[in-house]
């Protein structure tokens, strides 16, 4: 009997398919897959909640933090992960380490590598992974050996921030940082004295390295990328400083034609309402010198009939005042000075020009107005500070 062609018969006469059989498929995910899977959650979490995760009473937060640690601690994973780094999470982080075999079994197994289904007796043979080149260099801070030079700087922007020439303000994924600008990282202070050159990075950014001087002595280069990364995690930006806000302004020429005059008042009025109020001021437009336009004050409701104080007044070039003092108006809506007058006539108004802000928020405003940030941010009466949308 000829076996081959017997079973060829069989085979071919298998109208219901029983020998139909296809191998089955495994769904068992390499270590690598499990580690991406596992990272991919981190991203998700941030891309969600705006942070990367803490340690804390919440259990699932809790293990992604400890995941993400493990993560930054393994020279290997960061580099199988980097391509999938979508937050900047990895950028920085210090190489751990591994002296012993214990040290290596003492270390986080994020990936699950030593489960049920993983090959413990092959852990330590490095299968499928991706040929991607560790970073050349990871910064770290480190003593800042001429911090005299930069001390100064700190202790003047701290005046300027209990003065309230300079604000804190919540730093937002893409603003611009340049040399001489201040911020707070994980709630220390620091200064951007140099930014290196430039170049396109794998995501189309722009990228270098920078020299960060923190106020307690200490300095990094960590790339620009990294240090904004950072700040949109943990971070918050300090203002100029406000003498310098509008120095745009001052590069005036022949050709700029003047439009008018943006003004803050102060009240003199003798009503004990209006003295009760603190922080009040008036925001107005006007084409003529202010002086001129305020000469008449006492007489007029909208100067609630007492002289005023120029706290100061800006000359606007090439751009629409009534535009601006509108944009004000509206920015500070929610703190309009609600109070009745009456004029010499007995008849009453309701002056809608006058607002309860302190004048370094509103020189503030103004600024974000001429640079387009205001569309970010609103003005909280309660805490008399400009807060993120």
């Amino acid at each position: 009997m000829d076996v081959e062609a017997e079973l060829s018969r069989i085979f071919a006469e298998d109208d219901l398919g029983l020998f139909d059989v296809k191998p089955k498929k495994s769904f068992v995910k390499s270590p690598d897959q499990r580690l991406i899977d596992s990272f991919e959650e981190i991203n998700d979490f941030v891309a969600e909640n705006g942070q990367e995760p803490r340690q804390g009473d919440d259990v699932i937060e809790a293990n992604l933090a400890s995941r993400l640690l493990g993560i930054r601690t393994n020279p290997e994973k960061i580099a199988l992960l980097q391509e999938y780094d979508r937050f900047g999470l990895l950028e920085d982080a210090p190489a751990k380490e591994y002296n012993s075999l214990e040290d290596v079994l003492a270390d986080s197994d994020d990936a699950d590598l030593l489960g049920d289904d993983g090959d413990a007796a092959d852990i330590f043979t490095l299968k499928h992974v991706k040929a991607v080149a560790l970073p050349d260099y990871i910064a770290h801070r480190k003593r800042c050996k001429d911090f005299d030079k930069f001390e100064d700087k700190f202790k003047n922007c701290q005046r300027d921030l209990a003065a309230g020439r300079r604000q804190i303000l919540p730093f937002k994924n893409g603003n611009h940082i340049s040399e001489g600008q201040f911020f707070i990282l994980s709630g220390v202070l620091l200064y951007v004295e140099h930014i290196g050159t430039l170049k396109t990075d794998k995501n189309g950014d722009l990228n270098g390295r920078t020299r960060c001087i923190f106020e307690n002595g200490t300095e990094s280069d960590m790339r620009l990328r990294s240090l904004s990364s950072g700040l949109y995690k943990d971070g918050r930006r300090v203002t100029e400083l406000s003498e310098r806000m509008l120095d745009g302004l001052k590069d005036i020429t022949e050709e700029d034609k003047e439009t008018g005059y943006i003004y803050v008042l102060k009240s003199k009025s003798s009503d004990a309402r209006i003295q009760a109020i603190d922080d009040l001021y008036k925001i107005g437009y006007c084409t003529e010198a202010v002086e001129e336009r305020i000469a008449n004050a006492e007489h007029e409701p909208t100067y609630l009939m007492a002289p005023v104080e120029i706290v100061e007044a800006f000359r606007c070039f090439n751009l629409n005042p009534e535009k601006l003092e509108s944009m004000l108006h509206n920015f500070f809506g929610n703190s309009c000075l609600n109070i009745d007058i009456f004029d010499e006539k007995g008849i009453r108004h309701s002056p809608r020009e006058w607002f309860i802000a302190p004048y370094p928020i509103i020189y503030q405003a103004i600024y974000f107005i001429l640079n387009g940030e205001i569309v970010g941010y609103r003005y909280d009466p309660e805490r008399k500070i400009i807060v993120s949308r």
